[in-house]
């Protein structure tokens, strides 16, 4: 289509990796003026000072960023400013809903193999609804299949930790750290806590998969993972996210991303025929605009809610939930006339789409947009296998053969067989039922066979009457005397009386009241028949 040759990355990539710090605040005034959460860099701190102060403030990783007068709020998702920050304006979920939510969850989760296998799409149901923040780590180890990777690698994690690495993937690594949500209170710190696990994790990688290295776009990935579970298990949601939904994106060259740039291109034809041909009449390539929407899914673009939900669909339905919310953002935003009116060249066009209108990536009109949008992973595979023709034609074979993708959570627990143990949540918290005592069981079981005792009983009452005559009642309904004395002697007569027909000897307890009684009721035929 002209412009900018596919085969070659612009260098607005993230895989420009070794851009300095200093070339990135001297790109414009603008930027530096106007911080846009994730996007841009601290400024650098004076020398030593500023790792010497005290941080203490918000945390044991806080301050070191700028943030010295403790006076910043922190938002429930642990943002303390820049464009993610939510404030207290987000409206909260009732907390009986938020419960009910919860509970759903915890029976899918602990019953997880029946649930993926027969009511796949109720899962998929509530994971457009949203996934509750308490479980939502955890569900997406389950959806994405980390947890049965991790369980099936054990220490490996721990192997790899202990290794040295690459010392030119490490040198880029440690670079980037600072880079990665500078405005969340778990990566404010140089050399916090949260930056060191992001570190271990992207090493890890690189030594898990020397053949692909480290990527820039890997570590905004990686530091939303981490923000919901921990290390070892944001290690293995990594490898599933970079092999099964995104495979190939992470390598050199940038192969896959620019291919499904095609494909993305191709789609937008038929959800927007007036943005492709604006995009197509200037000669502006989805690679650059699409690299960072598709390889960071969109976690430094969006408001930080609808980046939630977002993933949280995005790891059932797989890739296709990041095609549509690109689709969506260019209809809406370059898809009819009046809005084409300022975009009047290449420049004003990549600026408008540098500064989406929010309104477009406010969390329930994205979402509602996202799942209405017929857009199916059959075309994206369609798609794919016309774009991959056309490669071949213009610049030959892949350079990189990534494995298939797998399309969301249902192929991937159909593609990866596990056994149940696999699934089991360790460690978790676990509410035992009290034990039940074999004297409890009997007891139980006697309770039954009593009902069927008593009817016997009461034939043969009748029976007897018929003979002996019937017992003559007194005038308040009570028992005659000479049963009362009966029933005065024998304080356990309360107990059942057939006992000893119905319950097995080896079920009583020795020398027990009961026994003793089992004993002085059938002992005397005569003292039955009185007694009944």
């Amino acid at each position: 289509r002209g412009g900018t040759e596919i085969g070659s990355a612009p260098s607005s990539s993230p895989r420009t990796m070794k851009k300095s710090r200093e070339d990135e605040m001297n790109a414009t005034p603008e930027a530096a003026m106007n911080p846009r959460g994730t996007t841009e860099s601290l400024a650098d701190l004076d020398s030593d000072a500023g790792l010497r102060g005290d941080v203490s403030s918000l945390g044991s990783d806080s301050e070191v960023n700028g943030f010295a007068n403790g006076d910043q709020k922190i938002d429930k998702y642990g943002f303390v400013g820049g464009a993610q920050y939510t404030g207290e304006l987000q409206p909260e979920i009732p907390p009986e809903v938020l419960r009910q939510r919860e509970s759903k969850w915890l029976d899918m989760l602990n019953n997880w193999d029946k649930w993926m296998a027969k009511k796949h799409k109720k899962v998929r149901l509530r994971c457009q609804k949203g996934i509750p923040p308490s479980l939502r780590g955890r569900a997406w180890q389950y959806l994405s299949g980390s947890k049965v990777k991790m369980e099936h690698n054990p220490g490996k994690f721990d192997e790899i930790d202990q290794s040295p690495g690459d010392p030119t993937w490490l040198d880029v690594i440690e670079r980037d750290l600072h880079r990665q949500f500078p405005f969340h209170e778990m990566f404010i710190a140089r050399g916090g806590h949260g930056q060191q696990d992001l570190y271990r994790i992207l090493k890890a990688y690189t030594i898990y998969r020397p053949e692909e290295g480290y990527c820039q776009a890997q570590a905004p990935i990686a530091a939303v993972l981490l923000m919901h579970m921990p290390a070892e298990q944001a290690f293995w949601c990594l490898v599933q996210i970079c092999e099964k939904y995104l495979p190939g994106y992470y390598s050199a060259g940038l192969e896959a991303v620019q291919l499904d740039g095609e494909i993305f291109f191709a789609l937008l034809r038929k959800v927007s025929t007036a943005a492709y041909k604006h995009l197509n009449k200037y000669k502006i390539d989805p690679i650059l605009y699409m690299t960072e929407w598709f390889m960071c899914a969109f976690s430094r673009t969006l408001p930080w809610v609808s980046v939630l939900r977002i993933w949280d669909m995005f790891f059932y339905e797989g890739v296709k939930v990041i095609f549509r919310v690109g689709l969506i953002l260019l209809k809406y935003t370059l898809g009819s006339s009046d809005k084409l009116k300022k975009c009047q060249g290449q420049y004003e066009t990549m600026e408008k789409l540098r500064g989406i209108d929010p309104r477009y990536m406010q969390e329930a009109f994205l979402v509602r947009e996202v799942i209405e949008l017929p857009v199916t992973e059959r075309e994206i595979e369609k798609e794919h296998l016309i774009q991959l023709k056309k490669w071949k034609d213009t610049h030959g074979d892949l350079k990189y053969q990534p494995p298939p993708r797998l399309h969301g959570a249902k192929a991937i627990n159909e593609a990866e067989p596990h056994s149940h143990k696999a699934l089991a949540q360790m460690p978790s918290i676990v509410i035992h039922s009290p034990p039940v005592s074999p004297s409890s069981d009997s007891s139980s079981n006697s309770k039954k066979k009593d009902k069927k005792s008593t009817k016997e009983q009461k034939k043969e009452k009748k029976k007897l009457e018929k003979k002996a005559g019937k017992v003559e009642p007194t005038a308040n309904g009570s028992a005659t005397d000479e049963t009362k004395r009966i029933l005065k002697d024998d304080q356990y007569a309360t107990q059942p009386v057939d006992i000893a027909e119905d319950i097995k000897q080896s079920m009583l307890i020795k020398d027990t009241p009961l026994q003793q009684s089992e004993l002085s009721l059938s002992s005397e035929g005569t003292e039955q028949d009185t007694y009944l």
